[in-house]
């Protein structure tokens, strides 16, 4: 490309999208940004993006389209659809799924995109908002290395790492392990913190001392910003994984059940590890 920076659009500028459109601004991108809600799209402007009213919008503004719709059938859309991105945008194009989906939905996406000459980056973030916020997020790379080499440019602007974990959907399957032992750690808090409330521990020492311990976690050192939001979704991905695989895992089955209640607890009564609450 002649510029140096690429057009970079996001689809999905809601809680993570938002920090992306602040970062790369900041690093003297041109931004378009596309999202269902009014107030996210003048967020995005106030912070010096372009708006656009579709998907298909975006791909005239852009070169480099990063996707953070929230399911499926979202991502799916805003791509396929009669407003899709597939619609307007250039061949050499890139679309970059930021969105934790099934690692067969990038897979299709990408043969369907390289039949366009459009690039597909799989390339779902970790470490959640407020990490967003400071631009120091995770991003799992799955693809060709001309397409890391590519998104690193863009991905560096909001992310501190960048994990290149193989072929796309490999970076969906990345993310759903991690996305899985988050949940299974975070429903033990919940059952550790219920038994250990009965003695009436000071659940914040002893969540001082677990953090020196081999009880030590991310998902305990988090647990403030650990809302249950996604996890469902999470779980239903990996149980789709573990059913392609021919695979039993009933420690999986339990948690993706486990989850609907401990979105609940989280919200209304959840162990005080952090001292917050009271």
């Amino acid at each position: 490309m002649a510029n140096s920076k690429e057009r970079v659009g996001i689809v999905g500028a809601g809680r993570m999208g938002l920090p992306m459109v602040k970062h790369l601004v900041k690093a003297g991108y041109s931004v378009a940004a596309c999202d269902i809600n009014p107030d996210n799209l003048r967020k995005a402007r106030d912070l010096g993006a372009s708006v656009a009213a579709t998907p298909a919008a975006v791909g005239k503004a852009a070169d480099f389209v990063i996707l953070g719709v929230g399911y499926d059938d979202e991502v799916n859309q805003v791509v396929l659809g009669p407003d899709g991105l597939h619609t307007t945008l250039a061949a050499g194009s890139m679309i970059a799924v930021s969105s934790t989906v099934a690692p067969d939905t990038v897979k299709a996406l990408e043969e369907s995109s390289r039949a366009r000459g459009i690039g597909v980056l799989d390339a779902p973030i970790c470490r959640g908002r407020w990490f967003a916020d400071e631009g120091k997020l995770l991003a799992l790379f799955g693809g060709n290395d001309a397409a890391v080499e590519r998104g690193r440019k863009v991905y560096g602007t909001f992310c501190s790492d960048i994990a290149h974990l193989g072929d796309v959907g490999h970076g969906q399957v990345g993310k759903a392990m991690n996305n899985l032992m988050l949940w299974v750690t975070s429903i033990g808090l919940i059952e550790a913190g219920r038994i250990a409330e009965t003695t009436g521990i000071n659940l914040p020492k002893l969540r001082d001392a677990l953090m020196m311990s081999s009880g030590k976690s991310q998902a305990l050192e988090d647990w403030d910003q650990t809302t249950f939001t996604w996890a469902l979704k999470d779980m239903q991905i990996v149980s789709k994984m573990a059913d392609q695989g021919g695979l039993s895992l009933p420690i999986t089955g339990a948690v993706k059940e486990l989850v609907k209640e401990a979105r609940r607890i989280k919200a209304s009564n959840p162990p005080d590890w952090t001292g917050k609450l009271g």
